[in-house]
């Protein structure tokens, strides 16, 4: 199992060499670039181009990419729409497919393998109409990423879209087998519960994002620091058919200091 980290844990600071180097000397073998312009403007081609040097020079790789989650620098507290590729609105649709694809063209200097896509948010709800959305979105978003060399997963999120027999379903009936699943183990234990959503997700698996919680609220804790049984989780995911990265998704508001982040980080590698 690749060890891998999200950038997000990083996510109040700007994304720069030093902190890749911390990764590395953590002990990670990839990392997840986590795209929100305040952190990583994979808008502006300069800061690209700072973050693809640094992997051509060093032995990590560039793993997979986090897709925006909104548009602007502020994470959408000055107001900005989220991105939903699957809103009611098609303009708000196009709008997010849009800066989707701003996020994959940082694959033409960064070979990053994976894009973790988002369908809709908490709040959206199951329908026909919402399949037909995220299949559009996904057959759009694959046909700008696959001459990229990227591949498309799709993330278990808390709310109904994203339920494992509505993922499934969406992969089935787009005929999607190019396009995986990114498990977060997180939202798992607080939605259908880690072993179940595994179970139902297994052969589609290509990536996981570990991160801890109480059961109550997406707290993206350090793995231990919650309730989720952890020498359980990771022994069964790591008998996917794909062999899943394992990918820390640490939140940024633990207020963690860089050099306890590298501490941490070398600790949950050596421990899994």
């Amino acid at each position: 199992m690749l060890k891998a980290i999200s950038s997000h844990v990083f996510l109040r600071h700007r994304l720069h060499p030093g902190l890749l180097d911390l990764f590395a000397r953590a002990g990670a073998q990839g990392v997840e670039l986590f795209a929100a312009r305040q952190h990583f403007n994979y808008t502006r081609r300069s800061d690209v181009s700072e973050l693809a040097e640094w992997f051509r020079s060093n032995p990590v790789e560039p793993f997979s990419m986090h897709a925006p989650l909104f548009p602007d620098f502020e994470m959408g507290r000055g107001g900005a729409p989220a991105v939903n590729v699957i809103h009611p609105e098609k303009s708000r649709r196009i709008d997010a497919m849009d800066e989707i694809r701003r996020a994959l063209e940082a694959a033409e200097l960064i070979p990053f393998r994976f894009l973790i896509v988002h369908l809709g948010e908490r709040e959206d709800t199951w329908s026909p109409r919402t399949l037909e959305h995220s299949l559009t979105a996904l057959e759009h978003l694959r046909a700008f990423a696959n001459p990229l060399g990227v591949k498309l997963l799709i993330e278990n999120l808390q709310g109904d879209v994203t339920k494992p027999q509505h993922i499934l379903e969406i992969l089935t009936t787009g005929h999607f087998t190019d396009i995986g699943v990114c498990l977060d183990v997180g939202h798992a234990h607080l939605d259908d519960g880690v072993a179940p959503t595994l179970s139902e997700l297994r052969s589609h698996i290509r990536s996981s994002h570990l991160h801890d919680n109480k059961g109550d609220k997406d707290t993206h804790l350090w793995p231990g620091d919650g309730t989720i049984v952890w020498d359980e989780t990771m022994n069964e995911l790591k008998t996917a058919p794909q062999t899943p990265a394992g990918v820390l998704e640490i939140h940024y508001n633990l207020d963690d200091s860089p050099e306890a982040v590298e501490q941490k980080t070398r600790k949950i590698f050596e421990s899994f």
